[in-house]
């Protein structure tokens, strides 16, 4: 299953100067937040198959102009083609506004998905905006990550954790970082990984992507 991860800056080559076909041998698409809902909107149409999306803390306009035909995984655990994929989106909480968080307040979050997580045997990619506490993270208040995000790697020991929010074209310099048995990837406006196709037939069989809109 081939995945494309995009984040924070809307790539010309998939909007602007897009070539029909180009999209095409996607399986599925996961956005880490920042992006116009115009560009989600046009990924799922032109990709046709599914947009997964956590919001960014820039996405305020998301509430009253979602994309269309995308599902938003803030706060929850779905299963597509057998991969478990848990949604957090936000950032640390730096001034007032919608989708940011104290340490605490990301911390509650966790807890209150962590007994689905558990019912599934675990997690394969945790989808967040913000990354977590001096993994891929930056010195300025605006970005700095959560130390919770850590404890749930320990934990839940995913093969990847996807982020956005510190932008590689303002300075960060490397995309990848391991921390344990997790691969924390810095998604920055387009990244691609390569994952087994149900992986786990046994345990997932039949389970379906949580309010799936996508295009047959």
């Amino acid at each position: 299953m081939k995945i494309l991860a995009v984040s924070d800056e809307e790539c010309a080559a998939l909007w602007d100067s897009y070539v029909p076909g180009r999209l095409k041998d996607y399986d599925l698409i996961i956005s880490c937040g920042d992006l116009k809902a115009d560009y989600l909107t046009f990924l799922v149409t032109m990709g046709r198959c599914p947009v997964l999306y956590v919001h960014g803390n820039h996405d305020t306009s998301y509430n009253t102009y979602p994309p269309e035909g995308c599902d938003c995984i803030d706060d929850h655990v779905i299963v597509y083609n057998g991969l478990r994929i848990l949604g957090l989106g936000g950032c640390l909480r730096y001034h007032p506004g919608d989708y940011q968080y104290t340490e605490k307040e990301m911390f509650r979050r966790i807890a209150k998905i962590d007994r689905k997580v558990r019912k599934l045997g675990g997690v394969d990619i945790i989808v967040t905006h913000a990354p977590p506490y001096g993994v891929g993270d930056a010195d300025d208040p605006a970005h700095h990550g959560f130390q919770c995000f850590r404890e749930m790697m320990e934990l839940y020991k995913p093969k990847y954790l996807l982020h956005g929010h510190v932008h590689l074209r303002y300075g960060a310099n490397q995309r990848e970082r391991q921390y344990g048995d997790t691969k924390v990837v810095n998604v920055s406006e387009r990244y691609v990984i390569e994952a087994p196709d149900n992986p786990y037939p046994e345990k997932h069989r039949g389970e379906i992507i949580w309010k799936t809109k996508h295009k047959d």
